[in-house]
């Protein structure tokens, strides 16, 4: 599904114009981005939390050589789902 396919659901279902839809949910990615920058946790409810977890450096292998490489450390985003996403989709 993609953004696009989000924005059309939205409209069908609620009858509001396509272009205030696709401002909205694209001001909703763009404040849990901000969020996520600050290294602010983005926790909604019955859906789940963002977050940003850091990752230690650590030694990787170059599958062609073989050959060990150092890998840097890195910061990742990371999502729990909700209880209520667990329950559906089991």
């Amino acid at each position: 599904m993609t953004k696009k396919d989000i924005v059309l659901k939205i409209t069908d279902t609620t009858g509001i114009k396509q272009v205030d839809v696709k401002k909205v949910v694209q001001k909703t990615f763009d404040v849990i981005i901000d969020s996520l920058v600050r290294q602010e946790k983005v926790e909604l409810r019955n859906f789940g939390v963002f977050k940003i977890k850091e990752r230690r450096a650590r030694f990787g292998r170059n599958p062609r050589t073989g050959e060990s490489v150092p890998v840097p450390p890195r910061k990742v985003v990371v999502f729990k789902p909700g209880l209520e996403m667990k329950k559906k989709i089991k």
